[in-house]
C-alpha cells in the first residue's frame, strides 16, 4: 500500500458490504478492543515499531492478551475480522483499506466521517464505510501524507500530493471545508494501459489508434481535452506509448502520474512551497527548464496556467511531437482555454499573436468524454487547420454519434468523417504508412 508495512488481508467487493455489516454489529466491542491494544503497545513498547517487520505480530500478540483479559469469545471468522480491523486501525488507513484493496475501485472521495463515496466503472456509489470520528478520519490523513513529509493542519489546512504507489491524494479541512476533513484518493492502475486495452473497453477504435500512432511518429503536436475523470492523463500514457524507443521524452507534471516505458525518459515534478511560503517551482519554470535539457519530446501532464505559453514556444520551436492536456468541454474550448492561460502567463501580446501562435503550434486535439453509463470514450478527434482572420478553423476528423441508451449502457460508434487532415503530408513525407479505410465514413466493426 502506501507505506513499507505488513500486507493487509485483501477483500473482494461483495465481503467490503459484508465486513461493514459484520463491523456495524461488533463496533461497540471493537473499540474498546482497539484502545486496549494500543494501550498495551504504548506501555509494553519504547522503541517505534510501526516500521518494523514484526509488527502485525506484536499486534496480534496483544489482541489475543486484551481478549484473555476480557473474557471475550468469537467465532474464527468473527476472530479474524476483529484483527484485522485492529491492524488497519493501528497501522493501517481504517474503515479505508478494503477500499483500497479493492481494484474495482479508481477513487474515494470521504466527505466528512459519516459520508464515504466511491467511483467504481466510472459511476460514483455510496458506501456503508464510517469513521468513528472527525479525530478518527484526521489521524487517517496525517498517517497518509506524514510519510511523504507533507502535513494537514490549521496553518495548512490543504494538500495535494503522489504517495509512493501512484495514487494521488488530496486532503482539505477546517475552517476551508464545513463538513469536517474532506480527502480524496484516486488511484491508478499497477499495469498502465496500452491501446489494446482502450480499443478493447471501446475507448477508442483500431482505426483511430492506427491514426494516432502514425500522428505520433509524425510528431504531429496533441492536446488531449476533457473534464474531470475522463481519462485524459491515462489518454496521453498510451498515446506516449507510440514514441519511437530512441527519442528524449521530458515529463513535467504537477503530480507524477504517467508512466512511460521507454528507456530515456526525464520525469520533472512541481515542487511546492514550503512552510513559509518559499521555495515553490512551477510547472512555467519547469517547462523553460526542460528546453535547455535537449529534449526530443515535452509532455506536459495538464497546462493550468502560464506554462500554457511556453508550451506552444516549445511546440514552434523545434520540438515537435509534443503534448499536453486541458480541461475543456470539447476541441474549440480546448482553444479557447489554452488563449486564456497565455494571458495568464502575463505577457501583453495581443489576442491575434496568441492565436497565430497557437494556430500554428497545436495541430491536433483529441477530446475524451464520460457518458452517462460511467463509459469513457474518445468523442472528437479535431485538426487545427489555421487561422482565417480572427477565427481559427477547426476540422473533425473523427466523430462519436450516440444512438441513444439501451438498459443503461449507451449505444454508438466512432465514425471518420471521411476527411484527410491538412498535415497528412507529414505522414507521407516520414514514410509512415497508415492502413487503408482509416478515413471511409462507414462504421467500424
Amino acid at each position: 500500500m502506501f507505506t513499507n508495512r505488513p500486507a493487509l488481508k485483501k477483500d473482494t467487493p461483495t465481503q467490503i458490504l459484508e465486513h461493514q455489516k459484520t463491523f456495524n454489529e461488533l463496533k461497540n466491542d471493537f473499540f474498546p478492543i482497539r484502545d486496549a491494544v494500543q494501550q498495551i503497545l504504548l506501555s509494553n513498547n519504547n522503541d517505534p515499531v510501526l516500521e518494523s517487520e514484526n509488527v502485525r505480530s506484536l499486534i496480534e500478540d496483544c489482541f489475543n492478551q486484551v481478549l484473555r483479559e476480557k473474557n471475550l469469545l468469537y467465532n474464527n471468522l468473527v476472530r479474524e475480522d476483529l484483527l484485522e480491523w485492529v491492524i488497519a486501525d493501528i497501522i493501517g488507513y481504517g474503515p479505508l483499506e478494503p477500499l483500497l484493496n479493492n481494484p474495482e475501485i479508481t477513487e474515494i472521495m470521504v466527505n466528512g466521517p459519516d459520508e464515504i463515496f466511491v467511483e467504481r466503472f466510472g459511476l460514483i456509489d455510496s458506501t456503508p464505510v464510517r469513521f468513528e470520528s472527525d479525530a478518527h478520519l484526521r489521524r487517517i490523513i496525517d498517517r497518509i501524507v506524514s510519510p511523504i513529509g507533507r502535513r494537514v493542519d490549521e496553518s495548512s489546512p490543504m494538500v495535494d500530493a503522489r504517495l509512493p504507489n501512484g495514487y494521488r491524494v488530496n486532503a482539505t479541512i477546517p475552517p476551508l471545508s464545513l463538513d469536517g476533513p474532506i480527502l480524496t484518493i484516486r488511484k491508478f492502475a499497477t499495469r498502465p494501459y496500452t491501446a489494446q486495452d482502450l480499443i478493447a473497453n471501446g475507448t477508442m477504435t483500431v482505426a483511430l489508434a492506427n491514426f494516432l500512432k502514425a500522428c505520433v511518429e509524425a510528431k504531429v503536436n496533441m492536446v488531449v481535452s476533457g473534464g474531470t475523470g475522463t481519462g485524459k492523463t491515462t489518454f496521453l500514457n498510451v498515446l506516449s506509448s507510440f514514441i519511437p524507443t530512441r527519442e528524449r521524452i521530458i515529463t513535467i507534471e504537477d503530480t507524477a502520474e504517467l508512466q512511460l516505458n521507454q528507456v530515456h525518459v526525464v520525469r520533472l515534478e512541481k515542487r511546492p512551497p514550503n512552510i513559509e511560503g518559499k521555495g515553490e517551482v512551477t510547472i512555467r519554470q519547469l517547462v523553460i527548464n526542460s528546453l535547455r535539457m535537449r529534449p526530443d519530446r515535452i509532455i506536459v501532464g495538464e497546462c493550468r496556467g502560464g506554462e500554457a505559453l511556453d508550451m506552444l514556444q516549445a511546440m514552434n520551436t523545434g520540438h515537435d511531437g509534443s503534448m499536453t492536456t486541458v480541461h475543456c468541454n470539447g476541441p474549440r474550448d480546448a482553444l479557447r482555454r489554452i488563449e486564456t492561460m497565455v494571458l495568464m502567463a502575463g505577457m501583453d501580446l495581443p489576442l491575434k499573436a496568441i492565436r497565430e501562435q497557437l494556430s500554428s503550434s497545436v495541430e491536433l486535439i483529441v477530446h475524451l468524454d464520460r457518458l452517462k453509463d460511467g463509459s469513457r470514450h474518445v468523442v472528437q478527434v479535431t485538426e487545427v487547420q489555421g487561422l482565417e482572420g480572427d477565427t481559427m478553423v477547426l476540422q473533425d476528423i473523427f466523430k462519436y454519434q450516440q444512438l441513444g441508451i439501451t438498459n443503461g449502457v449507451v449505444q454508438g460508434s466512432l465514425k471518420s468523417t471521411g476527411l484527410r487532415p491538412k498535415f497528412f503530408s507529414k505522414l507521407v513525407e516520414n514514410s509512415i504508412e497508415i492502413p487503408e479505410g482509416i478515413f471511409n465514413t462507414a462504421p467500424p466493426e
